[in-house]
């Protein structure tokens, strides 16, 4: 486990349950952290990244997203396989180069896209066939944490992947705005995606808000879907056509039953509750297997691209308004 901070300890305490794998040790450069962490699980504090590189097979790296591409091609080129979260790195080009880095050693890589694992979004992706409109909110209270990320790539970019993954066509137009309200990122945005099929997609996310909210709706010919990512659960409301008028039907969705399907959506068993472990279960069986992750390098990269998209959008209309905004140039991620 590289990086034990607030979200690299749950990555620990989880992968130190998952039967399948060993959590051989953590290091963090806060030695102190690595110590403590290290401590409550029972394994190895490693003293440096070199160490740990070499007494491990794979790796998760929690880290702010300025290092993920420096540590994930050190792993990369000592032979170990690599869980990196979102977003992939800084800039789309570094996350060519980690692409292409996995590639050529056929390392396993896999971006920390979580949602994808939301047992509401499993069972909704398996009945998605011709999503037309996409209304999307990410609402959450103020927090100090990831003041030094835009929203966007805080929040946004989870629901930028989840579109992509559900649409089968290349994004034609974007078009967003967003504005600094308690720090000098974008701390709420909103973004039109327009795809060549003529899907379109509403995205809202806010760091500001006056309640947490994490809802996905969408639509297809005859039937409206509704994610609510914090129960973990979706429903469906269709058109039933058989009696003699047309009326509504509502059902609830359930994670697909036969494990043959849920591994081609998950690439292992049905999703466990929480969706962090089933993304790190699933991250073992792709190390195991040898199988192509859900969310390797390629998508982490599309969605990556699409949140750059979507913030070069609001820099332009902030521009015109001229409102300062925060973002070095060629930064998207943490710093």
């Amino acid at each position: 486990m590289i990086g034990v901070g607030e979200h690299g300890r749950h990555h620990a305490r989880t992968l130190s349950e998952i039967p399948e794998a060993r959590l051989a040790g953590v290091y963090d450069l806060v030695a102190e952290r690595a110590t403590e962490v290290a401590a409550s699980l029972g394994v190895r504090a490693f003293g440096s990244l070199e160490e740990a590189l070499a007494a491990v097979e794979a790796a998760s790296i929690v880290i702010p997203t300025s290092e993920h591409a420096a540590v994930a091609h050190q792993a990369l080129a000592a032979g170990v396989d690599v869980l990196v979260e979102k977003p992939i790195t800084r800039t789309v080009e570094e996350a060519d180069e980690l692409v292409e880095r996995a590639a050529a050693g056929r390392r396993i890589l896999q971006v920390g896209h979580v949602e994808r694992f939301n047992p509401g979004v499993v069972a909704a992706r398996a009945i998605t066939r011709q999503p037309l409109f996409f209304e999307i909110h990410r609402l959450g209270v103020f927090s100090p944490r990831s003041l030094d990320v835009d929203v966007v790539f805080d929040l946004m970019i989870h629901d930028l992947d989840l579109v992509l993954w559900m649409v089968d066509a290349p994004v034609s137009d974007v078009r967003a705005v967003g504005l600094p309200v308690l720090s000098d990122k974008v701390d709420i945005a909103n973004a039109r995606v327009e795809f060549a099929n003529g899907a379109v997609a509403n995205l809202t996310a806010s760091r500001v808000s006056t309640e947490r909210v994490r809802k996905f709706r969408y639509f297809q010919p005859n039937e409206y879907v509704s994610i609510d990512f914090a129960r973990r659960d979706a429903i469906a409301l269709s058109v039933d056509r058989d009696g003699a008028s047309p009326h509504i039907g509502f059902r609830k969705l359930g994670a697909p039953e036969d494990t043959t399907g849920a591994a081609s959506l998950a690439n292992s068993a049905p999703p466990a509750a929480d969706p962090l472990r089933a993304e790190l279960e699933a991250f073992v069986s792709s190390v195991r297997t040898r199988r192509p992750p859900l969310v390797g390098g390629a998508e982490g990269r599309a969605a990556l691209a699409l949140a750059e998209r979507v913030m070069n959008c609001i820099e332009e209309h902030a521009a015109q308004l001229k409102i300062p905004l925060g973002r070095s140039i060629g930064v998207s991620g943490e710093l």
